[in-house]
């Protein structure tokens, strides 16, 4: 079945394979609820050849409604967000930093001070398919809100998701303005447009498989290939192969304005051995083509504006090892200390390398080692309260810097976050 048929299909929800999702609608106010997200972060990028270190602190408040739907065969429903962010230190000459951008600088160079933004969406379902319009946070292959900062990045526009056949997800949508992480105005990403498609299929408990596809328009037209199998061992064992492609094309005058060729691919394929609490995880990642892969960032500056989470690639940290022609390798180890009689404290160590990568001056070399130490509360008041530490070693070498790509660093990041469910 095609992706077009299937969404007609979902539309009308003709023969759903499963359960009727509207027709157990509960009502717009008995199936609504209201949760908020209390965010404090910190990032600190210390660099190495006189470049000026970066540091931002704030605290964010994050409140999310969502309605039920209405009874009937089409369901009526609206959720609503609101947002604000307080600085609390990242003044002038220290913000900046487009990986951490908390809060926008303006015209002097100064940066906001707070920040607070608004935004909501009507839905409609029928069946198990469900319209959206109005301000959405994707988190699609090929669109991708970025969440890992102080506040989230959010999207403009219209987003049908259907689930009117059993095990397939399929997914279409068209956005018309991006709110940057560190911003208040609607369109202040500046993005003309943006196209998504594609579906998920779930083949069985073991194996899914995904495709999805978008135009950035006057940037990139982009496609994603995914699929995970996990093979259940005995012994409370298991082995997880992750695939994760993408094909992108630039536009010929963004190509340009970049300086760079127009095509690329890059894929990664990450092997995880879980055995008790321990995790052990192998990583391939390969570029090709004249450029690297290009996501996110915003149309304003330069970018392509499809989200700056937008790389589901294994071997993504602080660098995303996707320069042009560039190939890396990672090693990571996981560990969970619930049975060491510590529940909720986990830890992630990684050490990527890349080697191959194209620069005028010969071949770039870079290397990271990633850190990472997380504790969620598991009971009491604070259940849920999650602590999260992480830290980045980023070394490359100078004929990399030179063309461009991120300079030798230490990341800090401390976030501490506690959700709350209001009702």
């Amino acid at each position: 079945m095609s992706i077009r048929i299937a969404v007609a299909v979902a539309a009308l929800g003709v023969a759903p394979a499963f359960a009727d999702d509207q027709g157990a609608a509960s009502g717009f106010i008995e199936g609504s609820h209201f949760d908020l997200l209390l965010r404090n972060a910190y990032m600190n990028r210390d660099y190495k050849h006189g470049r000026q270190d970066k540091a931002e602190w704030g605290q964010g408040v994050i409140g999310n409604f969502e309605s039920g739907f209405t009874q009937g065969s089409v369901g009526v429903g609206v959720d609503a967000f609101a947002m604000y962010a307080l600085r609390l230190d990242g003044g002038k000459g220290r913000t900046g930093a487009p990986g951490i951008e908390f809060f926008k600088q303006g015209d002097s160079g100064e940066a906001a001070k707070e920040l607070a933004r608004t935004g909501g969406a009507l839905k409609l379902r029928v069946s198990n398919t469900v319209l959206k319009y109005g301000d959405l946070r994707p988190t699609l292959p090929v669109l991708n809100h970025d969440d890992s900062r102080l506040l989230p990045e959010s999207f403009t526009g219209a987003m049908l998701v259907s689930n009117e056949i059993e095990g397939l997800e399929v997914t279409a949508g068209q956005f018309h303005a991006e709110v940057r992480k560190g911003a208040e105005g609607r369109d202040s990403g500046d993005l003309k447009g943006i196209r998504v498609w594609g579906a998920r299929y779930q083949f069985n408990a073991q194996l899914t498989a995904s495709f999805y596809a978008s135009d950035v328009e006057d940037r990139i037209a982009k496609q994603y290939l995914g699929a995970t199998y996990t093979l259940p061992l005995q012994d409370d064992q298991s082995l997880t192969l992750d695939f994760n492609g993408y094909r992108s094309t630039l536009d010929r005058e963004f190509a340009d304005s970049l300086g760079t060729g127009r095509d690329n691919k890059i894929w990664s394929l990450a092997a995880t051995y879980a055995f008790g609490p321990h995790s052990l995880t192998l990583a391939h990642q390969r570029s090709s083509g004249d450029t690297g892969y290009q996501y996110g960032w915003y149309g304003s500056g330069g970018g392509v504006g499809d989200g700056g989470s937008t790389v589901f690639l294994a071997n993504s940290y602080w660098s995303d090892f996707n320069a042009e022609d560039e190939r890396s390798w990672q090693l990571a180890y996981g560990l969970d200390f619930a049975q060491f009689g510590a529940p909720g404290l986990s830890w992630r160590v990684a050490y990527v390398r890349g080697d191959n990568v194209h620069t005028n001056q010969g071949e770039g070399v870079e290397r990271e080692i990633f850190n990472q130490l997380q504790y969620v509360v598991q009971e009491g008041t604070a259940k849920d309260l999650k602590i999260r530490l992480r830290n980045s070693w980023l070394r490359s070498s100078n004929n990399m810097r030179a063309a461009g790509y991120p300079d030798d660093g230490n990341e800090i990041r401390v976030f501490v976050e506690y959700p709350i469910r209001v009702f």
